[in-house]
C-alpha cells in the first residue's frame, strides 16, 4: 500500500498535468491574496481617513441627544433605533446597553475582571469615546444585527462558500487542464507503440493546435521510420535468398577438396555463413510474432531431455526438472531453437569454469520457466541491456572462437515475444542467468 502511495505521488509530482493545476491553484491564491490585501491597505489608508471626520460629528450629535449628565432612556432609546452599542461610565450613571443600570463598585468589579469585552481596545474611530464635563465618559461601538436578520453565522458560511467556489474553480480547471494535454498522453503511449516497432496503430489527431501537429509530426516520422526498417528488412531478407545457392554450391565445391586442415577450415566458414542466413531469415519470420508460430501443448521437460540428449550429451549439462511441471502450448521448434542458442551460449562463455551449465523448469500460477545457467565470468552489468540486441556481442566476447556474429540471444527473446513471454538475462554471481517465462495459457 504505501509503495503504491509513493508510486502514485512520485508520478503525481512529475505529471504535467498536475503541475499545472498546482500552478492555477497557487496563482489563484496569490492573486486573490493581493487582491484582499491591497483592498485592506486601500481602506486603512484611505477610507478611515475620509469616515474619521463624518464618524466624529455624528458621534458628537449622539453625545448632545444623550445629554449632560447622560441620560440613560435616551441612551437606551438610540440603541433601539441604531445598530449601536452605548456605555456610560462615571461618577453618577453607570450603564450599558448589554446590561442596563449598574451600580458604580459592581461596575467597576466588572471592569476590572474583563467582563466588557471592549474595554482594553486600542481607539478606532469605529469605537469612538467621548469624555464630558461632569466626569462621564461614553463609549460607543458597532452592534451585531439581530439574529433573525443576519445571524452570527453568515461570515463562516461566506467563508465556506469562498472556499468551495474556489474549490470548484480548481476542479473546473484541472478538467480543461486535462482535456487539453489528453493528447500529449496519445502521443506518449505512440511513441512507446512506433518504439516496441508496432507501427499499426498511428496517433490520433484530435487537437488543431500546436499539439495535434506534434500528433502528425511523429505520424510522418514514424512512417518513414517504418519504411526505412522495411526496405531494411527486404534488401537484408533478398540478399539473404540470394546468397542460399551460391553457398549451397560453394559447400558442394568445397566437399571436393582433398581432405586437410584447408578443407575443414572452408568447410566451418562455409557453415557459419550457412547459418547466418538461417539466424537473418529466422529473425525476420519471427518479426511477425504469433503469426509465424505452429504451437500445440508440450511436455517442456521431454523437450530439454531430447535438445540435450541429442546436441549436447558430451558436455556435462546438468538437469534441475520439476516433475510437476504442466505443458506448454508452444511452438516446438522455436523452443528447441532458444534452448540450443542458449546452452551454446552458456558453453562458449563457461570454458574452463569448475561447474557445468544447469538447466532448470519450474512454474508458477502465472508462468512456466525455462533457465540456463552458466557460471562463467558473467557479463558486464551496464551490458545487459544490451545483450539481446541484434548483432551485439559484450566486448570480451568478440573472440572468432566463440562463435556467432551475435544473433543467438536475439533470436531467443523474438521467440520468448512471440509466445507471449518474456526472455530475462541476469548476471547470477558466478556466470550468467537466461530465464524464459511463458505463460500457462500458451502463446
Amino acid at each position: 500500500m504505501i509503495g503504491a502511495l509513493r508510486r502514485g505521488w512520485r508520478h503525481a509530482r512529475h505529471s504535467l498535468r498536475t503541475r499545472l493545476t498546482l500552478l492555477f491553484l497557487l496563482l489563484a491564491l496569490a492573486m486573490t491574496l493581493t487582491f484582499v490585501g491591497a483592498m485592506q491597505a486601500v481602506t486603512r489608508s484611505g477610507w478611515q481617513e475620509l469616515a474619521r471626520p463624518l464618524i466624529a460629528n455624528y458621534v458628537d450629535r449622539l453625545v448632545a441627544e444623550i445629554g449632560t449628565p447622560p441620560d440613560p432612556v435616551k441612551a437606551e432609546a438610540l440603541t433601539r433605533g441604531l445598530p449601536i452599542r452605548i456605555r456610560i461610565e462615571g461618577p453618577v450613571v453607570n450603564w450599558s446597553s448589554r446590561g442596563g443600570a449598574e451600580a458604580g463598585g459592581e461596575w467597576r468589579d466588572r471592569h476590572r475582571r474583563g467582563l466588557e469585552d471592549d474595554s482594553d481596545r486600542p481607539p478606532s474611530p469605529w469605537r469612538p469615546t467621548r469624555l464630558l464635563a461632569d466626569g462621564h465618559r461614553i463609549k460607543f461601538g458597532l452592534a451585531s444585527l439581530p439574529r433573525n436578520d443576519a445571524p452570527e453565522e453568515r461570515p463562516r458560511l461566506i467563508g465556506w462558500a469562498t472556499l468551495l467556489a474556489l474549490l470548484v474553480l480548481v476542479a473546473i480547471a484541472y478538467a480543461r487542464v486535462r482535456s487539453l494535454l489528453r493528447p500529449l498522453g496519445e502521443i506518449r503511449a505512440g511513441a512507446i507503440r512506433y518504439g516496441a516497432g508496432d507501427f499499426s496503430r498511428p496517433i490520433p489527431a484530435r487537437d488543431d493546435g500546436e499539439l495535434g501537429e506534434l500528433a502528425q509530426q511523429v505520424n510522418g516520422m514514424a512512417d518513414g521510420l517504418h519504411a526505412l526498417l522495411d526496405a531494411k528488412r527486404g534488401l537484408l531478407l533478398a540478399i539473404s535468398h540470394e546468397l542460399r545457392s551460391p553457398l549451397t554450391r560453394a559447400r558442394l565445391n568445397a566437399e571436393l577438396v582433398e581432405a586437410g586442415a584447408a578443407r575443414d577450415a572452408l568447410l566451418h566458414d562455409l557453415a557459419e555463413m550457412r547459418d547466418l542466413i538461417t539466424d537473418l531469415l529466422e529473425s525476420e519470420r519471427l518479426t511477425g510474432g504469433h503469426a509465424a508460430l505452429h504451437t500445440e501443448p508440450t511436455d517442456l521437460n521431454a523437450l530439454v531431455r531430447d535438445v540435450v540428449d541429442a546436441q549436447f550429451a558430451a558436455s556435462g549439462v546438468k538437469l534441475a526438472l520439476d516433475p510437476g511441471l504442466p505443458k506448454a502450448t508452444i511452438d516446438e521448434m522455436r523452443i528447441r531453437l532458444l534452448l540450443r542458442n542458449l546452452l551454446d551460449n552458456a558453453l562458449h562463455h563457461s570454458a574452463g569454469a569448475p561447474l557445468r551449465p544447469v538447466v532448470t523448469t519450474a512454474f508458477d500460477a502465472d508462468s512456466l520457466k525455462l533457465m540456463v545457467r552458466d557460471h562463467g565470468p558473467g557479463v558486464d552489468e551496464a551490458q545487459l541491456p544490451q545483450l539481446a540486441q541484434a548483432f551485439y556481442r559484450p566486448d570480451s566476447a568478440r573472440q572468432r572462437a566463440t562463435g556467432g556474429v551475435g544473433l543467438g540471444l536475439y533470436l531467443c527473446r523474438l521467440v520468448a515475444q512471440a509466445h507471449g513471454g518474456t526472455l530475462t538475462l541476469a548476471n547470477a554471481h558466478p556466470g550468467l542467468q537466461a530465464e524464459l517465462r511463458l505463460p500457462r495459457s500458451g502463446g
